[in-house]
């Protein structure tokens, strides 16, 4: 039996969709009154964990689960040991910079030198600036980091945007996209190797599925 990571919150509905088009049930994770973290489905193939999505490659890299869905974002913020398989073409986005609708900034490069940028993805955030030779502080921020120029605590944030609208809503414009983001398909990589359980077959699946829409 395998056991896969699935991710709480935007990407957990697709995530569980996906798996019911290849013939495995996990919409018990739907259920309000469900209180279980993990869950065997219905014919007994697999198990399923529901894991905050930053944890999800944690648990694949540990080999807790041979496969799991989690955003590219969490792939270039964490960098795990793991083996990326497939694109899964849902839950797109992307990680920006923002500034406020004020601010005299409308490029990355023209933010002031040793000026602040807060953000949850501080690997990503620090990588970025570095490549654009400019120094700055990154503020980890793991709650509302619209709150970060609001406040004049910094000059901008860097952060995952969908629609926009929250970024709107809080005064603040993208300036620049460091890269986009989808779900992605990942394996613990001796697991994927040494094919247990017929893990291969259901990659497979998955991929065939995900090329398909």
């Amino acid at each position: 039996m395998i056991t896969i990571a699935l991710p709480k919150g935007a990407l957990l509905q697709d995530s569980i969709d996906l798996f019911l088009q290849i013939g495995l049930d996990f919409r018990a994770f739907l259920d309000s009154s469900n209180r279980q973290l993990q869950i065997t489905e219905p014919t007994q193939r697999a198990t399923a964990m529901l894991v905050r999505a930053q944890d999800v490659p944690v648990y694949v890299e540990y080999g807790q689960a041979q496969l799991g869905i989690v955003g590219y974002d969490v792939l270039e913020e964490k960098s795990p040991q793991v083996a990326q398989l497939a694109d899964l073409k849902f839950g797109g986005c992307r990680l920006s910079v923002a500034v406020p609708q004020e601010s005299p900034y409308r490029r990355s490069v023209e933010l002031p030198p040793h000026g602040r940028v807060a953000s949850k993805f501080v690997q990503c955030a620090r990588n970025y600036f570095r490549k654009l030779d400019l120094p700055v502080e990154i503020i980890p921020l793991y709650g509302s980091v619209e709150l970060g120029p609001i406040t004049g605590m910094s000059e901008a944030i860097v952060d995952l945007v969908s629609t926009g609208r929250t970024l709107k809503e809080n005064g603040l414009v993208e300036i620049d996209v460091l890269f986009e983001s989808t779900a992605y398909l990942i394996a613990h990589p001796l697991s994927y190797r040494l094919n247990p359980e017929g893990l291969g077959e259901w990659v497979q699946k998955l991929r065939e599925y995900a090329l398909s829409n």
